[in-house]
């Protein structure tokens, strides 16, 4: 007898009639915010980050250019000693007064401190004149203190000149520098420095007795 159905048939498999007919599995989304994280790699970085860093840098250069012109200028209170100095000093002391808030006082030094009664006095001052340049001021009853002799010594003499009345010796020193000079009831005046003429007569003119 014949069989009655079909002559072939395909063996049965899960696995195809699943797939056959199956619907197909969506593609996965992607998070935008993940798309955008691995877009932020490093490269990405450092080109976001250069025109901060320009701008910053061009800050700090202008700030620099700004505050060039004080690099290296400490000004300093003379009052303390200029006090000491008169309180112990023998004679009137003298020294600049009056001068423009441009000169600014750099240093002021006095050996009053270890001076005893009758000992001599010798106080020393330094400014930044307006055109940026030394103008130093000495004075002592002590013609051979060390200040007066860094001076004063090898010192060429060129004459007189006149300053506010008073006379004063005009020298160029050792170093190439102008220097003024005058005695006044036994001490002596020394106005120098790498200043120029016109602002070491400016210091020489502000000289007078100390007012206390």
């Amino acid at each position: 007898m014949t069989g009655v159905g079909p002559t072939s048939q395909r063996p049965n498999s899960p696995e195809g009639d699943a797939a056959e007919g199956a619907p197909t599995a969506p593609s996965p989304v992607v998070n935008p915010a993940v798309e955008r994280a691995n877009r932020l790699n490093a490269a990405n970085i450092l080109r976001s980050m250069l025109p901060l860093v320009l701008i910053c840098l061009a800050i700090v250069w202008w700030t620099n250019l700004r505050q060039s012109g004080d690099v290296g200028v400490r000004t300093v209170d003379p009052t303390s000693t200029v006090q000491l100095a008169a309180a112990r000093a023998s004679y009137d002391l003298l020294l600049p007064a009056g001068l423009d808030d441009e000169y600014l006082v750099t240093s002021a030094r006095t050996d009053a401190g270890n001076a005893g009664d009758g000992d001599p006095v010798t106080l020393e001052m330094g400014y930044l004149t307006p055109s940026e340049e030394f103008a130093g001021f000495v004075v002592s009853d002590d013609p051979r203190s060390e200040p007066l002799a860094e001076v004063l010594d090898g010192a060429a003499e060129l004459g007189t000149i006149d300053i506010d009345g008073e006379t004063w010796t005009r020298s160029t020193t050792e170093r190439d520098e102008t220097a003024l000079s005058r005695e006044v009831d036994g001490a002596t005046v020394v106005v120098y420095g790498s200043a120029t003429d016109d602002e070491l007569e400016t210091v020489a003119a502000a000289v007078a007795p100390h007012s206390g």
